[in-house]
């Protein structure tokens, strides 16, 4: 098969598949630098490289999963607080392998728009290799994430714009 055939193959079957499919086993160190490192052969005007990925595996994935929880809790009224979308929130955290925080960076030398489709395509990048590689993955935009920039270690000139969890299928 030619590269054009395999480039082809793995864009057909790329497709977001959710931590309730995600095996028990971790995804290697080497395949999630492959993964990460593939986003940044993104294509970005003026070079401003605008993505900030944050991993999160094991005890800061668990901090992560109870933290998004207090938030969703303390953020919903009582009467529109639902129990099983707060246990689901700290499930797809843990039930992942992997979480990676999707940050941008305005640069101030393009347009926010042009730095957010440079994010938007280095994630589509490792949506690629994850789906090469066999990894399940899927980006996530609760409104949550706007609560997390002292977790994430947001600055005033970044913006998170959602989680992307991975894990190993069987």
């Amino acid at each position: 098969m030619n590269k054009a055939e395999v480039l082809k193959e793995i864009i057909e079957q790329r497709k977001s598949i959710f931590p309730k499919d995600y095996a028990e086993t971790e995804i290697s160190q080497e395949i999630i630098e492959e993964i990460l490192n593939s986003g940044t052969f993104a294509p970005n005007h003026k070079r401003t490289k605008p993505w900030r990925f944050k991993i999160f595996q094991s005890e800061e994935k668990a901090k992560l999963a109870l933290e998004m929880q207090e938030i969703y809790k303390s953020t919903q009224a009582p009467q529109t607080f639902l129990e099983k979308k707060y246990q689901d929130i700290g499930f797809k955290i843990n039930k992942a392998d992997a979480v990676v925080s999707i940050v941008v960076n305005f640069s101030g030398m393009v347009p926010e728009w042009e730095e957010i489709a440079a994010v938007s395509m280095a994630v589509q990048n490792m949506y690629l290799t994850c789906t090469a590689n066999g990894v399940g993955c899927y980006w996530s935009s609760p409104k949550i994430v706007d609560h997390l920039k002292e977790s994430l270690t947001i600055e005033e000139n970044q913006k998170c714009l959602g989680l992307f969890y991975m894990g190993n299928l069987d």
